[in-house]
């Protein structure tokens, strides 16, 4: 995939030009702190490609998560800073909180694009007009599963993709088609869509893996197929992470020529969530030298905000975001631990994260060595072994980590 960058993101059917996505400080290149190696330098496909958020209402559908309309605008906010380049502000239509929300992001006077959300129903489009949203996504299912699951024929699907994408168009909104559960559509039936909603206005269009079903070969075969019907125009990936496949679905995707990939922070979303947008954009610029506008070193702080405002935890052995990320308890790593590159794969510089070693059951004469250091206690060498074997015994009674604390109590003999 070649560079898709132009002059201005706002307004533009293709990515902006990058900044340098993960930018970690003056004079840091982020090519220093990426440990990788040439194990992937001949499967590069260099370039860059745009984010596309939509935390804000595709996420909002995790279980239990409400967000008011100022939380969104706060997030939205989050999102423009972190270098997000397209901001989905909602659905306008499914409530008057969505309404309000996306009313107060499209006035907040963003750098990033602002898109609402639409199904090709007069109603939904009509609230987008009222609203002044310039940008939006039109949804129709387009799987036999999902007609059938709702009533409606083919051909009647057909004629309200039309109308809808003619309605947009006439009234100045730039749309994207976003065909619901594209990966389990009919082949034909599937070109016979896209064709239509470019041939009615569609000025981009979205290949939707609703339910996470396809693998990656599939995905890139799919988006090919999607750029020759469209005859070139500007192709989205929209995944969700059902087999555990998003991120790499979301590469195979650019690899193919999408220019721009879906997600949400911590790839929230309904059932096992979508694809996440901090692991696409670290693993698109350390494993395949595709540049975003994402700042990976703030990625942490948005992630850790997001989870606050919804009110849910994530695993911590996360990439990018997980608490226990740069946390070392193992003596064996504790060891390595002067020599970052020997035990990570890209710096914790990169993502805005802190390194550090912690006690209990699993360190090592080390791991002592280094936390004594760190708390400016002196222990002399043959107690070294001594306090080790007194904190792998505490670590195994609590069954949990030692806390500083202790430890200080362990050393001074308390």
């Amino acid at each position: 995939m070649g560079s898709c960058s132009v002059d201005s993101g706002v307004g533009s059917t293709e990515p902006p030009r990058s900044e340098g996505a993960g930018s970690a400080g003056a004079g840091s290149g982020i090519a220093d702190l990426i440990w990788t190696g040439n194990v992937n330098d001949s499967y590069a496909i260099r370039g860059s490609v745009g984010l596309y958020d939509t935390t804000l209402r595709d996420g909002e559908q995790t279980v239990g998560v409400v967000l008011d309309p100022d939380e969104k605008l706060e997030i939205a906010k989050l999102l423009d800073e972190l270098g997000v380049d397209r901001i989905e502000a909602g659905f306008p239509r499914v409530s008057d909180d969505d309404w309000q929300a996306v009313a107060k992001i499209a006035a907040a006077g963003l750098r990033a694009e602002v898109w609402g959300f639409s199904r090709a129903v007069p109603a939904d489009l009509e609230a987008l007009v009222e609203l002044g949203v310039q940008y939006s996504v039109i949804e129709s299912p387009i799987s036999d599963l999902k007609l059938d699951a709702i009533g409606v024929s083919r051909e009647t699907m057909l004629e309200r993709i039309a109308k809808a994408m003619r309605f947009a168009d006439e009234h100045g909104i730039h749309a994207a088609f976003f065909g619901v559960d594209s990966t389990r559509a009919d082949p034909a039936f599937y070109g016979r869509v896209y064709e239509t909603a470019v041939e009615n206005g569609a000025k981009e269009v979205v290949v939707v893996d609703t339910l996470g079903i396809a693998s990656p070969e599939a995905v890139r075969d799919l988006v090919g197929a999607t750029l020759q019907y469209v005859d070139g125009l500007p192709v989205h990936f929209h995944g969700h992470n059902d087999f555990g496949m998003a991120t790499a679905s979301a590469a195979a995707a650019v690899r193919a020529g999408a220019t721009w990939v879906h997600g949400t922070i911590n790839g929230m979303g309904e059932r096992a969530g979508n694809a996440n947008l901090g692991e696409v954009a670290i693993a698109l610029r350390a494993l395949y030298g595709v540049e975003t506008n994402l700042r990976l070193d703030r990625i942490r702080a948005v992630s850790e905000r997001v989870r606050e405002l919804s009110g849910y935890a994530l695993e911590p052995w996360k990439p990018v975001t997980g608490d226990t990320l740069y946390r070392r308890e193992s003596g064996a790593v504790a060891s390595q631990f002067h020599d970052p590159p020997s035990i990570e794969p890209y710096s914790s510089e990169l993502v805005g994260a802190e390194r550090s070693v912690v006690l209990g059951k699993k360190s090592g004469l080390d791991s002592i060595r280094i936390k004594a250091k760190e708390l400016g206690l002196e222990i002399a060498e043959e107690r070294q072994a001594e306090i080790l074997a007194a904190v792998k015994a505490l670590g195994v009674e609590k069954r949990r980590l030692v806390t500083d604390d202790e430890f200080r109590k362990i050393v001074t003999g308390v």
